[in-house]
């Protein structure tokens, strides 16, 4: 019974998403809840689960009162891979970009990493060390770790002049479905400061990010210090009337 609500949920939720990509607009209203349980001749539950998996994912948002609606972002939170680059951001500006991978490991996840992963604490996962550069000049350092049972034999060799999100889906069949990033100003400690040649307590940005493929599984989590007097980044809102 349980496997069969989730393939009715599963299935809705693609036939919504393709529906909303082919046939609606930007602020198109959708059919109510009930209407698109007569629609499709499936229970309230299933598509109210449907909705909310389809908002999580950005296809969707919802007004209070008004009901609920296409997304202007829709066309974009499928393709993380192809927007979010640091190499792609730096040649937009006409600066030659460049990967050193400093340290590649596996270490035991402690509780933080085990709950940002959705792994059990102890298990091995993986934890690459960057330092992202433009026209030679040290721009981010970032720390990605990576759950080892979904890159089992991956080797630092395979990740040498490859995009990090290219291996996740060439390498190992990972499509990256959406990530939450959190960006907040910070002062650079000593060892970070020496990677990237700037005097210790210099202002940063630090970003988190986790990143999720289309089965809602966190595939990578990353923490990066980035110089405040290099590193620009740019988010666009579009407003919803």
């Amino acid at each position: 019974m349980e496997e069969k609500k989730q393939s009715l949920y599963g299935k809705l939720v693609d036939t919504l998403r393709e529906t909303i990509k082919t046939e609606m607009k930007p602020h198109d209203l959708l059919p109510s809840e009930r209407d698109l349980s007569e629609i499709y001749g499936v229970s309230r539950t299933t598509v109210r689960l449907a909705l909310q998996e389809l908002e999580h994912l950005g296809y969707i948002y919802k007004r209070h009162g008004k009901g609920t609606f296409v997304s202007s972002i829709s066309d974009n939170v499928m393709n993380l891979s192809g927007t979010y680059s640091f190499t792609e951001q730096m040649k937009t500006l006409g600066r030659t970009p460049e990967t050193k991978i400093i340290s590649f490991e596996e270490v035991e996840a402690n509780q933080y990493f085990a709950e940002h992963l959705g792994v059990f604490r102890g298990v091995k996962i993986i934890k690459i060390k960057r330092l992202r550069l433009a026209d030679g000049k040290p721009m981010m350092l970032e720390r990605s770790y990576l759950p080892k049972d979904k890159f089992d034999n991956l080797t630092i060799e395979r990740l040498e002049g490859k995009s990090l999100y290219d291996v996740f889906l060439n390498d190992y069949q990972q499509v990256i479905r959406y990530a939450e990033e959190e960006f907040y100003a910070s002062l650079v400690n000593r060892k970070d400061a020496e990677w990237l040649d700037i005097p210790e307590g210099s202002p940063s940005l630090n970003m988190i990010r986790q990143t999720y493929n289309t089965s809602n599984e966190v595939v990578e989590y990353t923490l990066s210090v980035a110089r405040a007097d290099q590193f620009r980044y740019r988010i666009s809102h579009n407003r919803i009337t």
